[in-house]
């Protein structure tokens, strides 16, 4: 399943003080949270019905509790909140490789689990950083070559 698309301003002051009194909360709050910042819902692509979420925060607490940035509806209908949410139990067992994800959202969240969410856009960007990355590796100076077969200079004598 696809990720939400909706984006949203983060109430810089709201989320300062958020920061500032959660247990676990970080040293420095105004090194997590910018006044500009925008974040990106998590959650699988969903209806109006249920609120968007975006993490802000792990915090280093021992019942892993998470600040979480909720809001619903755009420009002056949205409904905003700040939550610190436990997070999902849920696990995805890959026995053939022997790997274990835990999914990265809140407990009882809407939808999929996010191992069953993808990023097109972040799959995206990450396919062109491993492809800078391949491209510096091998001593390519050209950058931006996209992987594939080698095409002959046609102006080599």
């Amino acid at each position: 399943m696809l990720q939400c698309t909706a984006v949203t301003q983060v109430p810089y002051a709201e989320a300062l003080l958020a920061l500032a009194t959660m247990e676990g909360a970080p040293q420095h709050p105004p090194d997590v949270v910018e006044p500009e910042d925008f974040v990106l819902c998590e959650l699988a692509d969903h209806d109006e019905s249920a609120e968007h979420a975006a993490h802000l925060w792990t915090a280093d607490t021992p019942d892993d509790r998470d600040l979480w940035f909720l809001w619903s509806g755009t420009g002056a209908h949205r409904v905003h909140r700040l939550d610190t949410l436990r997070l999902c139990p849920a696990v995805l067992r890959e026995l053939a490789t022997r790997t274990v994800t835990t999914c990265a959202y809140f407990d009882h969240h809407p939808g999929p689990h996010s191992f069953s969410v993808t990023d097109p856009l972040g799959d995206l960007i990450a396919e062109h950083v491993h492809s800078e990355v391949r491209r510096l590796v091998s001593g390519d100076d050209t950058p931006g070559t996209p992987d594939g077969p080698d095409v002959p200079d046609t102006d080599a004598p």
